[in-house]
Parts: C-alpha cells; sequence; structure tokens
C-alpha cells in the first residue's frame, strides 16, 4: 500500500517511509492511496473471528504486502494481547473498555503496535530513531511502555506543566533507559507545535533521525480501527447488528480511526464526537466555519485540544464535503460541571465508575440517544482510561470504589524525573541538540 499526504495526493511512500517519517515536510499527513472494502463474508461473520485475527484480517487490507503476513500476525499478536470488552449497562448502551492494556488507556492499541512496526522496519546499523511525542495525558504513557528498552531508539515526551494527572505525570517520567520527559511550561497545543516545528527544522533532521508517535504517525492510526471491528463484532454474537459509537475526542485521531473503518465497510449507523469545553469539531459541525482555539485546561484533560490534528485526516476521507460529514457525525461538548454529574449518574443508577473522558461520551451518547430513538440499535461508548489515573476527580465515596491495578502501586515507589523548559523551540532545540 502506498500512502499520499493529505497537502499533496501525487505524493507516494511506501509504508515504511510513512511511518518513519511521519510527518510529511508540506505538513500534511499521511493517509493510504485506496481505503479497501472488506469482504462482505468477513464482515457478516466478525462474531466468529477473535480480536488477533481481526486485527491480522485489517491490517494486511491497508498494508498490502509492505509486511509479510507471518511477521503481520506476529506483530499484533505480540501486541493486542489484552481484552477489549463491551459490557452492557442498561438496554441499548454499552460501553467499550480499552483500559485493558499496560498503561491503563486506550493509545495501548496505537503505541504498542506502532513501536513493533518500527522496530521491525529499523535494521542493523541504522542510525539511531528519535521518537518525538506531546501528550495531554495518555499518549506518553502509552508511548513509553511500548518503546521501553526497545533497541536503537530514544523517546523524548513532552507534557505540559501541572495539566496531567499525577498518576499519568509518574507514567512519563519514571522509565529510565531509553525514555526521557520533558515538562513544558505551557498547555498540550504549545507541545505539539513543538513537536511539528521539530519535524521541519532542516538542522534537527540533519542531526536527528527523527519521528513522531502522535496520533498523526498512521501507524497508530491503523491498530485503533482493530476494537471498533471487535466490538461490531461482540454486539453480534448478543444478535444486535446496528450500532452507533460515540467517541471522547481531542486530538480526533480516535473518531478518525472509527470513520476509516466505518469506510473499510463496518456498518455503524452514526457516529458521535463527544468533547469537553475545547469544542473546535462541534462548533464546527454546527456552524460549518473552522475556528482553531487555543486549548483550555479541563477535568478531561487528554481532551485538551484546541485544534484538533486528526481533523484533516476525516475532512480527507470526505473530501471536504461537510453535508456528508455532519450525515453521520454529530458532536457535542460539555462543560467539567456536565462531566461531575454524568460520573456521578453512572456510579449511582449503573454501579460504574467512569473517568472524566468517559463520562462525557456516555452524557453524549445518552443526549444522542434521547434525540434519536431506535430501539433496534446499540450505543457504544468508549471508555478511554482507567478511572484510577484521575483520582482527584472523584467524590470519595466514588473513589473508594475504584480497584487500584498492581502496576499503579508500583509506579509509586518509582524515582520521577523530567527536565522543564518553556515553550521557546530554540529553548526545545537546544535541549535536543545538547543532550544528543
Amino acid at each position: 500500500m502506498k500512502f499520499y499526504s493529505t497537502n499533496n495526493k501525487d505524493l507516494r511512500v511506501g509504508f515504511k517511509e510513512a511511518v518513519f517519517n511521519s510527518m510529511p515536510q508540506d505538513k500534511g499527513l499521511y493517509m493510504p492511496e485506496h481505503i479497501p472494502h472488506l469482504d462482505a463474508k468477513f464482515l457478516n461473520n466478525l462474531d466468529q473471528y477473535t480480536l488477533p485475527e481481526i486485527a491480522f484480517r485489517v491490517a494486511q487490507n491497508l498494508l498490502g504486502d509492505d509486511i509479510p503476513a507471518d511477521d503481520l500476525k506476529a506483530i499484533i499478536n505480540d501486541t493486542i494481547n489484552f481484552y477489549a470488552p463491551i459490557v452492557k449497562l442498561e438496554k441499548n448502551v454499552f460501553v467499550l473498555e480499552l483500559f485493558h492494556g499496560p498503561s491503563l488507556a486506550f493509545k495501548d492499541f496505537g503505541a504498542r503496535f506502532m513501536s513493533r512496526v518500527m522496530a521491525y522496519f529499523l535494521e542493523e546499523g541504522e542510525k539511531q530513531l528519535d521518537v518525538l511525542v506531546a501528550t495531554s495525558g495518555d499518549t506518553g504513557g502509552a508511548v513509553a511502555l511500548g518503546f521501553l528498552g526497545v533497541p536503537n531508539t530514544r523517546v523524548t515526551i513532552l507534557y505540559p506543566k501541572g495539566k496531567v494527572s499525577h498518576i499519568q505525570e509518574l507514567q512519563l517520567t519514571t522509565n529510565g533507559q531509553n525514555i526521557r520527559a520533558l515538562e513544558i511550561d505551557g498547555t498540550f497545543d504549545d507541545c505539539q507545535a513543538l513537536v511539528k516545528q521539530a519535524f521541519t527544522d532542516k538542522e534537527l533532521n540533519e542531526k536527528f533521525r527523527l519521528t513522531s508517535a502522535n496520533s498523526i504517525n498512521i501507524a497508530r492510526l491503523i491498530p485503533q480501527t482493530f476494537y471498533y471491528f471487535n466490538a461490531y463484532a461482540q454486539l453480534l454474537r448478543q444478535g444486535i447488528s446496528k450500532a452507533v459509537f460515540c467517541v471522547p475526542s481531542g486530538n480526533f485521531g480516535n473518531i478518525g480511526a472509527g470513520l476509516l473503518a466505518w469506510k473499510m465497510g463496518l456498518p455503524v449507523e452514526h457516529f458521535v464526537a463527544a468533547t469537553n469545553a475545547n469544542d473546535t469539531v462541534p462548533a464546527f459541525l454546527k456552524s460549518g466555519v473552522y475556528e482553531a482555539k487555543p486549548s483550555v485546561a479541563t477535568l478531561s484533560n487528554a481532551m485538551d485540544v484546541g485544534n484538533p490534528s486528526n481533523w484533516v485526516r476525516i475532512a480527507d476521507l470526505f473530501d471536504e464535503d461537510l453535508d456528508t460529514v455532519r450525515q453521520l457525525i454529530t458532536g457535542y461538548s460539555y462543560t467539567d460541571d456536565d462531566t461531575l454529574d454524568a460520573i456521578e449518574q453512572l456510579s449511582k443508577v449503573d454501579n460504574y465508575i467512569a473517568c472524566p473522558h468517559t463520562a462525557i461520551a456516555w452524557k453524549a451518547l445518552k443526549t444522542y440517544q434521547q434525540e434519536h430513538a431506535a430501539d433496534d440499535t446499540a450505543g457504544i461508548f468508549l471508555s478511554t482510561a482507567h478511572p484510577c489515573k484521575f483520582p482527584d476527580v472523584f467524590k470519595p465515596e466514588i473513589a473508594a470504589k475504584i480497584e487500584v491495578p498492581a502496576q499503579v502501586k508500583e509506579l509509586e515507589k518509582k524515582e520521577s524525573h523530567a527536565v522543564s523548559l518553556g515553550t521557546s523551540f530554540n529553548e526545545f532545540k537546544s535541549y535536543l541538540l545538547g543532550n544528543a
């Protein structure tokens, strides 16, 4: 499969180059030159396949022969080795739990797959791979664990000072080895801007072999399609064949993967994009005017993105046709008060404890279902992180019910290391050059 830039459809590169270069020099994002439609027999019988079997079939269709079948199976079996169940809360309301991986966040799917793909393509004697990643919370932890100890790689994580939870920060700063953390005195958007500028800086690119682990990397997007197909397979096992997916959205890579799955033939009725106060996309869907905004800090910090990078991929999927996008995607945004109310309602009514991102998705799904009643259609909202990562959000009586996994307790025993920087690109560049 060849991949083109969203800013230049005449550009064609192979999967390896798209993964390692992550962002073309024209500042577009890579997309597959054509999107394969999976055969009807496979789609109609998804319930007969396991998650790794589904992942292999989807990946093989997207990648062609870029990775031989046996090698691709090995990568998938090594990375997608945890479960992602749908849990029924009430009639036509299911939660897709994506936090059962090592870092307790949905980004384990993308980060682990990407790290193994990069390690697979790295050849002995090649220049060290320098992975830059900006995080608003969960990406950094997933990438850190995905790349920890991978030979000939080094990961530099940029995170906004005071805007990630304590556990998230520990996941970023306690790894050592080939993982280093930079605490940026700014927002996630500032972190993301520094990473993007680094990729277009001539001196840095001559000195280092740079790549990104953010969702701008196509190797992050592809594995996120897997759990949409797998969730639908689980619905089929319950005799349900119509589904709406509600996705908590920040940088819009997660819902972008769902839309890619839909393009590949997954029969999804509708998508709901649920955001916090950073409502750039819901506002665009209402007004037709796209206005990037400075991000604002919220309780659902992983979604604090004012200018989502992956929206250009979604626009590209639909050839910039806003009417078609509006037919398939509805957007809702919620305040922190709404988030806290949703957490309390979920705990009280369904005895389910949700992280703030997940709670927003539940609230948006319920709103959509009230506006679009359909007895034969299941609503699935995505739970993107384990609630234990956000202990300060919950009331004591709810927090007391959270089961803290063993790996989180181990984090508390580790020493934290981070370098503090401002938002100046020159300062960031000097750090990279001075710590080569």
